[in-house]
């Protein structure tokens, strides 16, 4: 998807009116304009309910029918929601659940590189270098929390009054998990992918690095570094072919050559890249001034910043379109939004009861909301849908509930009234033998219902000193077992020893295959979806595939230990393999209760038929607590 640029440059507004074929509402959030459309699917203009404009992109029908795509897309949507840079656009809220799946950013006023690039020539160098230094802080954070971009072109960098935003991030990685890239439908742009990505090799952050070169050159020189035309060709010159750097400054030279090499090894980190923008920059800091882009682009971005505001009249439709995924419940985004005053009727609303206390936004990856649910609210656009509800998350901030037009407070619960006659006996008589159940166990309920409601005993009942209880034993001061020790502090039991570890070492974990660490003897055992416990995806990342379990992810030279893996709270789903150097260890929490520690020893050499990683694990079972 092309972020929220519309399509053609600057052939086309940047507020495109809604159509008859798009939705006037997606989850409780209005539209105001349609931003773009793209492979993946449409991006719309909507706001929050504190007034902050925000980009939905509804992904395309036939995506949300691959189950693959959208196990991929929740992964990603997770990890995404964790990238906080400077650079980046935010994921602030999403549904990957819903009958269309969707996802909203933050809304930046600014061109895309490639419309820039379209409708005024290429960038200066100075613009170049500041460009370039801003994607790779972006890419610092984006594969810091384990995403490789693998779609990082121009139509996917923003350019901002305060720098560039790099968009989309993870998102190509779902659409690789369907068989519709094969049948018509693009994914990315082949001007822009990376030798081992072209030939399906596996990626790494090193591609990411490829495709910043390429940006690079383009910003610089207004055409691709491996030319244009049909995919095959492009791909066949990146893959065997050296790119074409005429065009580029010699300023910039050793910058684009380094990140364009073909061997992924060879390629720059971040820091590096970084390190190069200021040797080009005659090695002074690199600042960013305001007018850090040419006045054209600059005036694009006043533009776009003029977002158009909500209309009040007329009211909203009572019902929404044919095909829309309909208002949500409630409205949860994982960052505050700008405090204002929100547009009317725009965004879905905000109900939280007062004094709840809100939860932080980065907790456990696994934590379930803990407030209470709340009755269905009635929105001026008309009645929510519960089936397109997005998941709910906790929420960064104390909101008071609002109430809308219509929509009444909840009324309690009518007192039940007391049955008259024969029945209101016999029910008095069935709560008493429950209770007495409960309390006490069947033998003196038999006594209480016995008598017919004349005679009634429960373990609650006064007792002569030392007269046996329900189970037939007493004690000195007559009450029963288990009953009330008139304030005595009662022995505490003795704290649960450690388990013993279970160690396993050399293990070939290949891909496509998971480990059980609940197993007597842990083994690879093919299967990469489901309710394990760990798995080495295709995808080149390590998997807690069960719901409640997690991965931690410890520090160069940190010593993993059964107390570190209880205290480090750093939890993610899903480490990329190339993250991993010899003897970096991995905290894994099952959610069957076992812990272990991984220790990553090798991968298989390049020549290997198979791929996998070689791994030592120590378990303690059921040490989770």
């Amino acid at each position: 998807m092309s972020g929220q640029q519309p399509n053609g440059g600057n052939s086309s507004p940047v507020f495109q009116p809604l159509a008859g074929d798009d939705p006037a509402t997606i989850a409780g959030y209005r539209l105001a304009a349609k931003l773009g459309a793209g492979g993946m699917g449409k991006v719309y203009l909507s706001y929050t309910p504190g007034g902050r404009p925000v980009a939905i992109k509804v992904i395309r029908p036939e995506f949300g029918e691959d189950p693959e795509f959208r196990r991929r897309f929740a992964q990603e949507v997770q990890s995404a929601q964790r990238v906080q840079g400077l650079f980046t656009a935010p994921v602030i809220d999403a549904d990957t659940k819903g009958a269309q799946p969707w996802l909203a950013t933050a809304y930046v006023p600014g061109p895309s590189l490639a419309d820039a690039v379209v409708a005024h020539g290429a960038l200066p160098v100075e613009a170049v270098l500041l460009l370039i230094a801003g994607m790779a802080e972006a890419l610092h954070v984006i594969h810091g929390a384990g995403i490789v971009h693998r779609d990082l072109k121009p139509s996917n960098v923003l350019l901002a009054a305060d720098g560039p935003r790099v968009i989309d991030f993870g998102i190509a990685y779902a659409a690789d998990a369907t068989s519709l890239t094969g049948s018509g439908v693009t994914i990315g742009t082949p001007s822009f992918m990376a030798p081992e990505q072209a030939a399906g090799r596996r990626v790494t952050p090193a591609t990411d690095i490829f495709a910043l070169g390429q940006v690079a050159a383009y910003a610089a020189t207004g055409a691709p570094a491996f030319g244009e035309g049909t995919s095959h060709g492009v791909l066949y010159r990146i893959v065997h072919e050296e790119p074409d750097l005429s065009g580029v400054p010699e300023r910039l030279m050793e910058l684009v050559s380094r990140c364009l090499a073909k061997d992924a090894e060879a390629r720059p980190s971040v820091a590096e890249v970084i390190a190069l923008c200021q040797t080009a920059n005659a090695e002074t800091v690199l600042r960013r001034p305001e007018d850090w882009l040419p006045s054209p682009v600059a005036a694009d971005i006043t533009v776009r910043a003029a977002a158009p505001a909500p209309a009040q009249t007329p009211p909203p439709p009572t019902t929404a379109p044919a095909g829309s995924p309909g208002p949500a419940v409630g409205y949860s985004p994982t960052t505050p939004a700008v405090p204002s005053t929100p547009p009317p009727g725009y965004g879905p609303a905000v109900t939280q009861p007062p004094g709840q206390y809100p939860q932080t936004a980065h907790s456990s990856p696994h934590a379930q909301p803990t407030q209470p649910a709340r009755p269905a609210q009635q929105y001026p656009q008309g009645p929510p849908s519960q089936a397109h509800a997005p998941a709910q998350h906790p929420t960064p901030y104390p909101m008071q509930a609002q109430t809308y037009p219509g929509h009444l407070p909840p009324q309690p619960h009518p007192k039940p009234q007391p049955a008259k006659g024969g029945r209101g006996r016999v029910a008095v008589i069935g709560v008493v033998a429950a209770l007495v159940f409960a309390g006490v166990g069947g033998g003196a309920a038999y006594l209480a219902v016995k008598d017919d409601g004349k005679q009634t005993q429960s373990s609650d009942s006064p007792k002569d000193s030392g007269s046996p209880d329900a189970s037939g034993s007493s004690d000195a001061s007559g009450s029963s077992a288990g009953g009330d020790t008139g304030g005595e502090d009662e022995p505490k039991p003795a704290a649960k020893p450690d388990p013993e570890p279970a160690d396993y070492k050399s293990i070939n974990l290949t891909a496509g295959y998971h480990l059980t660490l609940g197993d007597e003897d842990v083994r690879p055992q093919e299967g990469e979806d489901g309710g394990y416990d760990l798995s080495y995806d295709t995808g080149g990342y390590l998997d807690a595939e069960n719901d409640e379990g997690n991965l931690v992810l410890l520090d160069p030279g940190q010593e993993g230990s059964l107390a570190v893996c209880r205290a480090d709270t750093r939890f993610t789903q899903n480490i990329y393999v190339d993250k991993l150097s010899k003897g970096r260890q991995i905290c894994i929490t099952t959610g069957t209760g076992h812990m272990a520690l991984l220790t990553y020893q090798g991968h298989s050499p390049e020549d290997s038929p198979s791929t996998y990683m070689t791994v030592d694990v120590t378990v303690w079972r059921n040490a989770a607590g």
